[in-house]
């Protein structure tokens, strides 16, 4: 869609151009409501320009979501405890987690007092779900991380429809994260950042919702007679999806801080949404029409962030066991009620900052943000020993690797789409991209400044934008110049770049079939898994 005119360029199965273009295939290409014929006549271009998705409830659509669903939820459940005992630093969390249910804090068992640790403590607290449920076992610690990576993959499959307004685009989303290998992992694991990419994403979905519901009730206004030309007023719209986008941020920072990246990105978004939302409805001086609304309910958001954040410190508040709990009574300072308990609430936080400020030890398996994109150092997790491969030398290992031939696009289609974001003013190829950027570009800054010591796993919140960069451009593929058409009606150069598309589509699913045993932890030959070290000593 144009930035200022509101055109939609990518729709349909192949996101097609969308200009009031006719639907041709049911339940693929959405339509826009019909004009209501007893409220004010608005032009059908501003109608257009305001144009959101708007049969959401589409039954294909949500049938589509429903089968990879299921297939996400049989490949991340399916043999979840077959890696016996911690898994990397499955040592920690599970723990901190279990003591958590204990305790209501973390704990430390060999001085019987509470545990120092640097993230916030709602991962761990998700964890403990499971836990409480199955007890201290390996179903008990990996079930929520599992069901948090399905939900990822659900919601990253209705983002995508409301982006593109096509179930095929969605689907294909949906099933390329299924298909990950990396997001596989993570979701089989019991680490915390499977649940920070989950209220990332989960926040992004938020504020596109809030950029349609704008859009709704500033073509309602339009509608019940507000007239731009004649009022420099803006219509009053209380933006829920806003507020919800800052529960689920603030949900994020509860997991880590680094959620703390998208804030200013996300902020921008809504921002420049809201401005061309305005614009494309006819207010003169859009920019600042409504900026001090908009900051107002920005930052209401941001307080709404910042409060459920301190809520996901309940247990910490409510006892007097944890970490730094009374650290001005100890040190001989004055602690009022709960302004006391705030301020060394920030003494703990200082301390936390200054550990990863100076985390800059050597690890083997350890990777700068250079390379996580080529796959340059994925991460040992899991190497017992190893028997029954039907060979004299087996191999059992869990590699967090992400499926190569899906994470060697993502460069290329990050390219595609900064050159179809200029070309066509396509505001979902500046959201992407925005994800992306927010998703990597501050471990950039950290990896330059500090050579603090980073995981692969840190660009787990970047990856549902990466596929969805490479979904847009599977959609321009797949699109002609004159739109889509269905039947006879459809061009050579519609079915080449669809088949391509599919092509495209059936070759990650064969690389993830290919790389699947070193993703589950499966028993192969020694010779086998070595075939698969496509890197050499790079993934060794």
């Amino acid at each position: 869609m144009d930035g200022d005119r509101g055109r939609l360029t990518i729709s349909s199965a192949a996101g097609h151009r969308f200009a009031g273009a006719r639907p041709y295939d049911r339940g693929v290409t959405t339509t826009l409501a019909p004009e209501p014929t007893a409220l004010r006549a608005v032009p059908d271009i501003i109608r257009r320009r305001l144009a959101t998705l708007d049969n959401w409830l589409d039954p294909h659509s949500w049938a589509v979501t429903g089968v990879i669903v299921v297939i996400a939820a049989i490949l991340r459940l399916n043999g979840i405890t077959s890696a016996k005992g911690y898994v990397f630093d499955e040592v920690y969390y599970p723990t901190d987690a279990w003591d958590m249910l204990q305790h209501g804090v973390e704990w430390d068992e060999k001085t019987n007092g509470p545990a120092y640790v640097v993230h916030p403590p709602l991962g761990k607290w998700l964890i403990s779900i499971g836990e409480a449920m199955f007890g201290n076992t390996e179903l008990g610690w990996r079930l929520m991380p599992a069901v948090a990576g399905i939900l990822m993959i659900l919601v990253l499959i209705r983002v995508a429809y409301r982006l593109f307004h096509s179930v095929v685009l969605a689907g294909a989303a949906g099933l390329l994260m299924t298909l990950d290998g990396y997001q596989l992992v993570l979701s089989r694991i019991s680490l915390l950042d499977i649940f920070l990419g989950l209220f990332i994403l989960m926040t992004f979905a938020a504020i596109v919702i809030d950029r349609d519901h704008y859009r709704r009730r500033l073509l309602r206004a339009l509608e019940n007679g507000f007239d731009p030309e004649k009022t420099a007023s803006v219509p009053r719209i209380v933006p829920w999806w806003l507020l919800v986008a800052g529960v689920m941020l603030g949900l994020a920072g509860g997991v880590k801080w680094s959620a703390l990246f998208f804030a200013p990105f996300f902020a921008a978004l809504v921002i420049v949404w809201r401005v061309q939302a305005r614009r494309s409805a006819g207010i003169q001086g859009p920019f600042l029409a409504g900026i001090l609304g908009d900051l107002g309910w920005l930052i209401l958001a941001l307080g709404a962030a910042f409060v459920v954040y301190l809520a996901t410190w309940t247990g910490w508040f409510v006892t007097d066991t944890g970490y730094f709990r009374h650290y001005r009574a100890d040190n001989g300072r004055s602690e009022p009620p709960v302004i006391g308990a705030l301020m060394n609430l920030w003494h703990y936080h200082s301390e936390a900052y200054k550990f990863h400020s100076g985390l800059t030890s050597k690890h083997p398996y350890q990777s700068w943000p250079w390379q996580w994109l080529l796959l340059g150092r994925p991460v040992n997790f899991y190497w017992p020993s190893a028997t029954g491969c039907g060979a004299p030398n087996c191999v059992r290992q869990i590699l967090l690797l992400g499926t190569p031939v899906l994470w060697w696009s993502f460069l290329p289609a990050l390219a595609a789409l900064t050159w179809f974001g200029i070309a066509r003013r396509d505001w979902r190829a500046w959201a992407i991209g925005t994800g992306v950027v927010a998703g990597l570009l501050p471990w950039f800054y950290y990896a330059i400044k500090d050579g603090r010591t980073m995981f692969s796993f840190y660009a787990l919140p970047a990856l549902p934008f990466l596929i969805l960069a490479v979904v847009y451009v599977l959609g321009a593929i797949m699109t002609p110049r004159e739109g889509v058409a269905a039947g006879s009606q459809r061009s050579d150069r519609q079915l080449i770049g669809t088949i391509a598309a599919a092509a495209y589509v059936v070759l990650v699913a064969l690389c993830f079939a290919y790389f699947y045993p070193i993703f589950v932890g499966s028993s192969i030959p020694y010779d086998s898994w070595s075939q698969r070290m496509w890197l050499g000593g790079r993934w060794i």
